[in-house]
């Protein structure tokens, strides 16, 4: 998709400070941190929403799980981390790309705001 945010990060037309990539995943620190440690992991395919994902792209969903892990094992993140995936904007959602986040450095309460 031409006009999405991450799409544009994705082929670089947008700076972002990248923490992990590989052929399938892109990782990078949210410009608005809610966190200490906050970073995207979004997929390199555009898909808008989680709803939208096929049933053939599990595979997919699992390499940004995996990349959060390697990310947090990197940053040296040992206390536990939150990992969320916000699906519409009610629920939060701002950029129509599916992204993780991966939050850490600071104590969560639960339940979320």
């Amino acid at each position: 998709m031409t006009d999405c945010l991450f799409c544009k990060i994705i082929r670089g037309e947008i700076p972002s400070t990248k923490v992990y990539e590989n052929e399938d995943v892109l990782a990078f620190r949210d410009i608005n941190p809610q966190a200490p440690e906050h970073i995207l992991i979004i997929p390199k395919i555009h898909i808008n929403r989680v709803e939208n994902l096929s049933d053939n792209q599990s595979e997919m969903v699992g390499k940004l799980v995996i990349a959060a892990k390697n990310i947090a094992r990197h940053l040296g993140i040992h206390n536990g981390y939150r990992l969320v995936f916000n699906n519409g904007p009610q629920a939060g959602q701002e950029v129509e790309h599916i992204h993780l986040h991966l939050l850490a450095g600071r104590k969560f309460a639960w339940p979320p705001g």
